[in-house]
């Protein structure tokens, strides 16, 4: 079954799948939100501030297995030469860029009130910010090549090599001395803080594969309506 909506005078065809699950994610992130701001009670050093990190730490998180999912669609492309999993690829892609932004966007935030700063060159945040400038670069390379076959092949190869940045990233904290703090793990937090974050988690994972799902329906749906028009064209043309 599927379900239509409007968009700009087209039609946008999306499963009804997509619609229930949206609606369940919205309200899960909402339900998480809540549980994670009510039952956590002030941190001693941080105070409320500490609250921001139920958004921060996951985003970061699902980030990455957005990235992860270019990587393995990317790979799938190269040796299959499928445009869906290139389609699929810019879609995890746009995701992971949305999600790193807000990344660095709350982690400055953060750092503003507890280091002082709004940025430093902390190999954490460095190694965070590379990444999110090589998906913008990723994204913006796709809207430059009009020949579908090359684009599908130069993205792909970014995206493998991007991801290997992810790796870098997560690592950081461990390979390089910095102001910004190792991987907490449920041993050394509180469990009054560890529910908001696994909530958290799979409510910015929810949205993730909600987002991911509309924008690759979305392309799939576009670059047919794409091929008909230049059928139509050519058809046009031979009758001419």
């Amino acid at each position: 079954m599927e379900a239509q909506r409007s968009t700009g005078g087209t039609a946008t065809v999306l499963p009804r799948w997509i619609l229930g699950f949206g609606a369940f994610a919205i309200l899960f992130f909402m339900a998480s939100q809540v549980t994670a701001f009510t039952i956590s009670p002030a941190e001693r050093d941080m105070g409320n501030l500490q609250k921001i990190l139920y958004v921060h730490v996951p985003a970061a998180w699902i980030s990455m297995v957005s990235y992860f999912l270019v990587f393995v669609a990317s790979i799938g492309y190269l040796w299959r030469g499928r445009e869906r999993l290139d389609l699929f690829a810019a879609s995890a892609a746009e995701a992971g860029v949305v999600l790193t932004g807000l990344t660095l966007a709350l982690g400055s935030i953060w750092g503003r009130s507890t280091w002082g700063t709004w940025w430093e060159w902390d190999p954490r945040l460095t190694s965070t910010a590379v990444l999110f400038l090589v998906f913008v670069g990723y994204l913006s390379l796709r809207g430059f090549i009009e020949d579908d076959v090359r684009r599908a092949r130069w993205s792909a190869a970014i995206g493998i090599l991007g991801f290997l940045n992810v790796i870098i990233v997560y690592y950081s904290v461990q390979w390089w001395r910095g102001i910004h703090q190792t991987q907490s793990s449920p041993e050394t937090l509180s469990p009054m803080y560890t529910l908001g974050l696994r909530m958290n988690a799979f409510a910015f994972l929810f949205l993730m594969i909600l987002f991911v799902s509309v924008r690759y329906h979305t392309a799939v749906l576009e670059r047919g309506a794409e091929a008909r028009e230049e059928e139509e064209a050519l058809a046009g043309a031979a009758h001419v």
